[in-house]
């Protein structure tokens, strides 16, 4: 049973769905029915850069987005690709839907870009952060971040359940730090500052929670053709009507991406293909079980190959 996976932040590149554009006329529609969507060419930021301006979050949303799609798109081209569920990591939530036609593209597209831009301004540069704990169990790093908490009266929680052995926090920057040091001498082997703009997935997000809400208020979702295991509740859901209310509380709420693996495990799925820039889940979900298949289609040689398994199988 195959599982789609879609990647979140931080899996973009300069060049990336490029030569999908060139190779695929599915890929190309989507990338000109984004650019057409925001009203700016995100086609152009997505294959020529600059690379600062791509990682802007209000740009890096729509731009994984629309090439995770347009990725998806060249493969069904080439192949049959039948998934008995969709998942994605934060960002990639949004893919899932319109992989599962509950949203379409150009509502996506217009949703991420805002939901970047209120993740941007909840939040002044410098005063929140996020930081990679490897080597340090779950219960490890929620004690350093609760214990951090309570001592400092700031915010620090576990944002990403990325594998058993990585978590990620966000918070205030000093309760960060705090958090990371008390996690080391704890048993935790590193802890790695993130490259991001803001701290995303935690209580000081409220204000773009807020924001977002209106803007989810005004797009029509549609019941998924294929179930959405959501990273709030790491449970499939089936349901139009529960959509903006996940995807709200998503914003302040941790990605339970190790448990959303583990439930696509008790469900029957033993085969994921992440589709989209990088392989960063693929590597992740290795950590988690590596009894699941993995496979991924970042780029034409990637879909050509898996196609022409497809063919062969």
């Amino acid at each position: 049973m195959l599982a789609l996976l879609f990647p979140g932040q931080g899996s973009q590149e300069v060049g990336m769905g490029e030569d999908a554009y060139a190779a695929s006329p599915a890929a190309r529609a989507v990338f000109d029915a984004a650019d057409q969507a925001l009203g700016f060419s995100l086609s152009k930021l997505c294959f020529e850069g600059p690379l600062e301006e791509l990682r802007r979050t209000e740009n890096q949303q729509p731009a994984i987005l629309t090439t995770s799609i347009a990725l998806l798109r060249a493969l069904e081209e080439r192949a049959s690709v039948a998934p008995a569920f969709v998942a994605g990591h934060s960002l990639g939530e949004y893919t899932a839907l319109v992989a599962a036609e509950a949203l379409a593209l150009e509502d996506a597209v217009r949703l991420v870009h805002a939901r970047g831009r209120f993740m941007q301004e909840a939040v002044p540069e410098g005063q929140g952060a996020m930081a990679a704990i490897l080597g340090g169990s779950a219960e490890t790093v929620a004690g350093a971040c609760s214990e951090t908490a309570e001592q400092t009266g700031q915010v620090v929680v576990p944002a990403n359940w990325n594998s058993p052995q990585q978590t990620v926090i966000a918070g205030h920057a000093a309760a960060v730090e705090q958090a990371c040091e008390l996690a080391k001498e704890r048993g935790a082997k590193r802890a790695i500052a993130l490259p991001v703009s803001a701290p995303f997935h935690c209580s000081l997000m409220a204000p773009a929670a807020d924001k977002l809400a209106a803007e989810l208020a005004q797009v029509r979702f549609s019941d998924p053709v294929v179930p959405v295991v959501t990273n709030v509740e790491a449970e499939p859901n089936s349901e139009a009507a529960r959509i903006p209310e996940l995807l709200h509380r998503q914003v302040t709420a941790a990605v339970r991406f190790t448990e959303s693996v583990q439930r696509l495990v008790a469900l029957g799925v033993d085969r994921v293909l992440e589709v989209g820039p990088g392989h960063v889940l693929s590597g992740l979900v290795a950590r988690i079980d590596r009894k699941i298949q993995r496979s991924s289609a970042s780029g034409i040689q990637e879909i050509d190959q898996l196609a022409a398994q497809t063919t062969a199988g």
